[in-house]
Formats: structure tokens, sequence, C-alpha cells
């Protein structure tokens, strides 16, 4: 069960009526030197964020197998898109944004890795000229459509998606969904303040109060991508929703002791968080496979 520092959160959600409006981001792109290096630094994958990484990293694995060419909307500084691309290196990835600074750090991450199945992009993710018709296997997108100023724009990135991706290409979206109250929004967004920058938290509250409402995604899911896709949110409040095709065959041995490592590396503070992520969203009705392999290991103490 999640930790019980949260339950008075999901208790207000479960319990109060919507006050908190949209208030889309004051910056499409973060584009200042500094700021952005800052930023990257903070969210890098030893970071707080270490345990979201990792499970949306075991669930897009699960969705883009045997995918060849897979395109990143909103891929930042490439943290998610080079562990993704690390467990995955039969696949090519192409990372969009519309960032210079972003797409600087993001190179640079993946030169310092020695990562050479990822590409790099500079484009706008509502209206991706440089990209042909049918072009990827995939397209994914992680916490990165909150950024977009309008309903609108959120409904012309999905058409671009649409249009980009092959007729039977796999899809994978994760973003935050609005939450009913300011209170709870602060809670997450400084859950963690202790262990990371200010600007980070700040920029956490930010996403959390431009965050799309879950029945944003469910209506433009159904008139763009019609039964393609299934919508899936955490349980019983929708802080994350997923738009994803269904898991693409059988993940390999080989896969799951990949991922059993990248477990084992977690803090057990991580770990804690991540069985949250897995328990909220299988409360949502996301099975997770690979992720049940992995968080059955925290009796063992692995």
């Amino acid at each position: 069960m999640p930790r019980f520092s949260m339950l008075p959160t999901l208790l207000r959600e479960i319990t109060v009526q919507r006050t908190l409006p949209r208030e889309p981001e004051p910056d499409l792109v973060m584009d200042d030197a500094e700021q952005v290096a800052a930023y990257t630094e903070a969210g890098r994958i030893d970071g707080v964020m270490a345990a979201a990484y990792l499970f949306q990293t075991a669930r897009i694995t699960q969705t883009i197998q045997g995918c060849g060419k897979v395109v990143d909307l909103g891929c930042g500084p490439a943290t998610q898109l080079t562990q993704i691309a690390q467990l995955n290196p039969d696949t090519h990835f192409l990372g969009v944004d519309l960032s210079a600074e972003m797409l600087d750090q993001a190179e640079q991450y993946v030169h310092k890795l020695g990562i050479n199945n990822i590409d790099f992009l500079q484009a706008d993710i509502t209206d991706i000229k440089q990209i042909e018709d049918n072009f990827a296997d995939a397209v994914i997108s992680t916490m990165a459509l909150h950024h977009l100023p309008s309903q609108q724009l959120l409904e012309q990135c999905f058409n671009e998606i649409k249009r980009i991706n092959k007729t039977n290409g796999a899809i994978y979206l994760v973003d935050f969904g609005r939450l009913k109250s300011l209170k709870s929004a602060i809670y997450f967004a400084y859950m963690n303040a202790r262990y990371q920058p200010h600007i980070f938290s700040l920029d956490y509250e930010r996403s959390l109060r431009a965050a799309f409402l879950k029945e944003d995604f469910e209506q433009l899911s159904e008139k763009i991508f019609g039964d393609k896709c299934l919508l899936y949110a955490t349980f019983p409040m929708p802080i994350l929703v997923v738009i994803k095709t269904p898991d693409r065959g059988k993940s390999s041995a080989n896969l799951q002791s990949r991922l059993r490592s990248l477990r084992s590396q977690l803090s057990s503070r991580y770990r804690a968080e991540l069985n949250d992520i897995r328990m909220l969203f299988k409360l949502g009705g996301l099975k997770t496979i690979l992720l049940a392999t992995i968080t059955n290991l925290v009796s063992k103490n692995i």
C-alpha cells in the first residue's frame, strides 16, 4: 500500500470538490542555460525521479518491444530516454524537443554514456514538419504534454503522433493529471524538497498546476486514436495518466535480469516510491509484468 503520509492526500482527493484551475506554465521553453543545467542535474537518473524513471522505462519497454524506430516527444535532457535506449539496444530512438539548451544537455549526456542508438531533433511537438508520415514504429512521450499551453495544442500534438506513427505502431504517453486541490499539488511538489534543489520542487509545482484533466486525455485519445489505445490512471487520484497501445510479446529473461539489477541499485526510499507507483497504477487497472518481477524482490531485500 502507499505510504502512510500519503493517505490524507488520497482521502482529500476522493472527498473534495475540484477547486484547482489549470495554470499553463509561464514559459513554454526552458532555454536559460543555467536554469536548464540545474534542472537537468537534479533530475538525472540517480536523483529523486529514480523510481518514476524505472517504472516508465519498464512499462515503455513492454510497449515498444520489436519496434525499429521510436520517436520520443519532449525528450528534454534525455534522462528517461537514455535509460530506455540502454535497455533496447536494437531500437533506434529520435528525441524531439523545442529547447536547444535541453538538447545540448541531452547530447552531452548521451556522449558521456557512450550510447549510439539515439539521435535528436529540435522541433515543435505540435507541428513536426521534419518528420514524414508513417515514419515511426512507436511514439512515446514522458511528462512533457503538460508544457503545452492549451488543449487545442494538445490535440494538435495527438494528431502529429497519429501522422508520424505507422498504422500498427505502438504508443505510450504519460503525463500528470490535474488534481482537485491545490493542497494536494503542494504536497506532491514538495514531498522530496529536502532531497532536491528548490528549482526542481518549484518546477514540479508548476507542472501539477499546468496538468490537463484525465477527462481531457480521455476525450482526445478517443477522438484521435479511437480504440487503438487504452487509458490508465493512478487510483484513486489521477496524478499520473497513461495512454498506450497493448504490450508486445513477452519480455526476455535478460531484460528481466537487467531490470532487477536496476531496481537493486535504488535506495530503500526509492524502492518504496516504486512500490507506491506500481500499486496506484495496479489499482487503476494497469497490470505490470516486468515490474511485478522487480517489486516482488522487496521481501527478499534485494
